[in-house]
C-alpha cells in the first residue's frame, strides 16, 4: 500500500462557506491541510503557495507558480485548459508539475447541448414568445417541429461531454457517428448505441454523413477554426448545428453565413467570440461582430452550460484527484497532455 503523504492544499479564490464545510467534510484527514484564504487577494495566494502541494483555480500566475516550489499538481476545476497551456508548458521545462483538468460541470453541459437542440427542433423559443404576446396556437406555417427520428447525429468530440450527450440521446432513434482524435488514448469499454467511428482526417466524410453536428472538442491549435465555410457546405441545408465547446472551434463569420444564407437549417449556441463585448447605443450587449441575434434559425445561449454552478457533487472528481495524491497514487483523474492540449 503506498504511504500516506502530508498535504497542503491551497485554493487560489475564495471559498464559499457551504463549498469549504463540502471538502472540509470529505478531506477530513490529519494527513491534508487545506488552505482557503480569507480574501481573493493574489498576496495572499503568494504568501500560502510555498507550502502547497496541489493548487486548486483558474488562473494562476507565473510569479504565483515559481513560489510554489513544492507543487506537484495544479487541479483547474473547469473544463477548458487553452488559457493555462502556455504557462504549464513553460514550467514543464524546469520541472514535473500534473495539470488536471475539472470535468465536473460536464453532465450539466451535456444536459444543456441536449435541451438546446430539442429546443431548437420543437421551436420552443418563438412559441414561447409568441405566447407571451398573446398569439394562441400559432401553428406549423409559422414554426414546425423538426422530427428528431431518424437522424444522423454526428459527435465531434468523445470527451467527458459528447459521451454523457450520447448516453442521453440513446433512447431517440438515431443513428450516431462519432470523430474523435485519438480511439486508443480513452477507452470506453461499452457504448450506449453502435457509432460509426471516425478520425480528423476523415472530417469530410463525417460531415456529408450526418445531418445533426454536436461540437463538444477542447480548443487546441488543431481545433481552432476546425469548422468553417467549406464544412458548412458538406453539412448541407438539413443540417443542425449545436456546439457547447469553445467559440473558435466553428469560425465566426463562416457560422453567421452560414445561418443567414441557409447554408444550414439552424443552430444553438452557448459559446462565443467576445466575452467582453462593449454596450451598444442601447446599452446591449452581443458577444459577436456579427449580429446571430438578428436571425430567426438560432436558439442563443450566454454560455452557460456549466450551470448550476453552485452544486456541489462537481467537486468530487477534485476531492478524488486530491485523496489519489495523499495515499502516493498518481494515476490522476483528467490529466491534461501538454503535447495534445487537452
Amino acid at each position: 500500500m503506498p504511504s500516506k503523504k502530508e498535504t497542503t492544499v491551497l485554493f487560489i479564490w475564495k471559498v464559499r462557506e457551504e463549498l469549504q464545510n463540502y471538502l472540509q467534510n470529505h478531506l477530513s484527514k490529519k494527513n491534508i491541510t487545506l488552505i482557503f484564504p480569507e480574501e481573493n487577494d493574489q498576496q495572499i495566494f503568494l504568501e500560502n503557495a510555498a507550502d502547497a502541494n496541489i493548487i486548486v483555480g483558474w488562473r494562476p500566475t507565473e510569479e504565483l507558480l515559481k513560489r510554489a516550489q513544492k507543487l506537484e499538481l495544479f487541479i483547474n476545476p473547469g473544463v477548458g485548459v487553452q488559457h493555462l497551456l502556455p504557462l504549464f508548458q513553460r514550467v514543464a521545462m524546469e520541472r514535473e508539475v500534473v495539470l488536471c483538468n475539472g470535468h465536473g460541470n460536464t453532465y450539466f453541459t451535456a444536459q444543456h447541448a441536449v435541451a438546446l437542440l430539442l429546443s431548437l427542433m420543437n421551436k420552443i423559443v418563438p412559441h414561447h414568445n409568441w405566447m407571451q404576446q398573446g398569439y394562441w396556437r400559432k401553428g406549423d406555417a409559422d414554426a414546425k417541429t423538426v422530427p428528431l427520428r431518424k437522424r444522423e447525429v454526428g459527435l465531434l468530440g468523445y470527451g467527458a461531454v459528447n459521451t454523457k450527450v450520447h448516453r442521453f440521446l440513446a433512447g431517440f432513434d438515431v443513428n450516431f457517428h462519432v470523430l474523435k482524435k485519438n480511439w486508443k488514448r480513452k477507452r470506453i469499454s461499452t457504448l450506449p448505441t453502435k457509432v460509426k467511428k471516425y478520425s480528423f482526417q476523415d472530417l469530410t466524410a463525417f460531415l456529408i454523413a450526418i445531418d445533426i453536428l454536436i461540437v463538444a472538442v477542447p480548443l487546441t491549435s488543431l481545433t481552432q477554426g476546425l469548422i468553417a465555410k467549406k464544412e458548412f457546405a458538406l453539412l448541407g441545408p438539413n443540417a443542425l448545428v449545436v456546439t457547447v465547446a469553445r467559440g473558435e472551434v466553428i469560425d465566426e463569420k463562416s457560422f453567421y453565413e452560414a445561418l443567414k444564407n441557409k447554408t444550414i437549417a439552424g443552430a444553438a449556441i452557448d459559446v462565443w467570440y467576445n466575452y467582453h463585448p462593449e454596450p451598444n447605443a442601447k446599452g446591449r450587449k452581443f458577444p459577436s461582430k456579427y449580429p446571430f441575434y438578428k436571425l430567426d434559425n438560432v436558439v442563443l445561449s450566454p454560455h452557460r452550460g456549466a450551470s448550476p454552478m453552485d452544486d456541489l457533487e462537481r467537486w468530487n472528481e477534485v476531492i478524488e484527484n486530491i485523496k489519489r495524491y495523499t495515499s502516493g497514487d498518481r494515476n490522476f483523474l483528467n490529466v491534461v497532455n501538454l503535447k495534445d492540449e487537452y
